[in-house]
């Protein structure tokens, strides 16, 4: 087979992302609204360092449990310690949480949809059958068994949190897949000789990256939120090390007393979770605007 022939072949074809979906995003209220919170999150996590007034384990007993103020503007914890400043350092903890178990998830998962939806036949069915069996099981509540076997620190989470979401990523590409499969450009890559990896590479994977894309931003707010909901329950990140699902466990005693060390880190995780599921609509419905005119 001739280089020529094969090029012949793939130019016939791939209808890449080519709508501009990028100004489709800029007329989207919900993507500005949640890229921008998003954008301020990541550089706060990114430069916390340089943005933290204060170290964020430094103790002082005697300025435990203080208001918010003009010297600690979030107030102090239990021991004295600046709840902006863990904040913002924890942050960059439930960030890497989230963006390394989403990426075992779309690396393990995203494998297994693509070699069951190219394949099809009792690879499909293989796949599919260990899709279903962990489906079965609320995410949550495997992850957390995971967890309790692997023992509680912040790289089990990683890892537990990874794999509860390996199914949603194996049916999103799986049915991407599947669809792109049967398209012109495929079929022509195929009968020039392309070889399968080489068709999956250059025309399966870039025309069904559209739901993966979707998938992330979603996966990346239920990874932060499982995340947190592990470490509050004593399974994630161990103390001092500050993550926001731990600063909640820790201020449980003083809920009453001491709000802040309450509300701060829970409104944290919820602006984060829903600047990312904002994002993740607008990306929905820039990417299928049939979605849109659903809504």
């Amino acid at each position: 087979m001739s280089s020529t022939t094969e090029s012949a072949a793939s130019s016939a074809t791939t209808p890449r992302m080519r709508r501009p979906f990028g100004k489709l995003l800029k007329r989207n209220m919900r993507a500005i609204l949640g890229g921008s919170v998003l954008v301020v999150i990541f550089a706060s996590a990114l430069f916390a360092d340089w943005l933290a007034p204060y170290p964020p384990n430094r103790q002082n007993l005697r300025n435990r449990l203080q208001p918010p103020s003009a010297e600690n503007v979030l107030g102090t914890d239990n021991f004295g310690r600046d709840v902006f400043s863990r904040i913002i350092h924890g942050g960059r903890v439930s960030l890497t949480v989230g963006f390394i178990a989403v990426g075992i998830a779309l690396a393990i998962g995203g494998l297994m949809g693509l070699l069951a939806g190219f394949y099809g036949g009792a690879l499909d069915s293989i796949i599919s059958g260990i899709v279903d069996v962990l489906l079965a099981l609320p995410a949550f509540l495997l992850a957390l068994a995971i967890v309790a076997a692997l023992g509680p620190s912040i790289i089990n989470v990683m890892i537990a949190v990874g794999i509860a979401n390996i199914p949603a990523f194996a049916r999103i590409v799986r049915s991407a897949v599947l669809s792109v499969r049967e398209m012109d450009y495929v079929t022509a890559a195929q009968a020039v000789g392309s070889r399968d990896g080489r068709v999956m590479l250059r025309h399966v994977i870039p025309n069904s990256i559209g739901p993966v894309i979707v998938q992330v931003s979603l996966s990346l707010a239920g990874a932060i939120l499982a995340a947190a909901g592990l470490s509050f329950l004593g399974m994630g990140a161990q103390p001092p090390t500050p993550e926001w699902g731990s600063m909640l466990n820790a201020a449980r005693p003083y809920i009453r007393d001491a709000q802040w060390t309450v509300t701060f880190p829970g409104l944290a995780i919820v602006v984060t979770v829903l600047a990312l599921n904002l994002v993740g609509d607008a990306l929905r419905d820039a990417l299928d605007p049939r979605s849109a005119r659903s809504d």
